[in-house]
């Protein structure tokens, strides 16, 4: 399956899967997606460049072993919920805050910053389950 057509357009391919990703965990607030689609997109994204250019490759793509990206993920979601403790609401109460950047009024909820850690923890488990078939199939 490692033709060079394939190997060429890949990087291409898998680059805009991660930018739609994005763009649906940014959307899932008030439509349909969020962090869990967003990372099976990003993992898709993954498993499609590691057939074309081997595990090596989205190993030096990704920077960090998928499991720490997981890790990071729960600890960014975990934060999330703990935030509304300091203002004595219950656990995952939302909070919003308004950011002046550039001029531009930013709104930050912390709803947005667990559908990050979902995505982080999504793309990490399956990237690294991905990874570790390619691994194997290859042996």
């Amino acid at each position: 399956m490692r033709t060079i057509i394939f190997r060429t357009f890949a990087p291409y391919i898998a680059a805009l899967m991660v930018l739609f990703s994005i763009f649906v965990l940014l959307r899932g607030h008030n439509e349909p997606g969020g962090g869990f689609i967003g990372g099976l997109i990003a993992a898709s994204a993954l498993a499609i460049y590691g057939i074309a250019c081997g595990v090596e490759g989205v190993r030096r793509a990704i920077g960090v072993h998928p499991m720490t990206l997981a890790g990071i993920g729960l600890l960014l979601a975990a934060a999330a919920g703990l935030l509304s403790a300091f203002t004595g609401q219950a656990y995952m109460t939302s909070q919003w805050a308004v950011v002046h950047i550039f001029g531009t009024d930013v709104d930050l909820s912390t709803p947005m910053f667990f559908d990050i850690g979902v995505y982080l923890v999504v793309v990490g488990a399956f990237g690294s389950i991905a990874l570790a078939l390619e691994e194997r199939e290859s042996d």
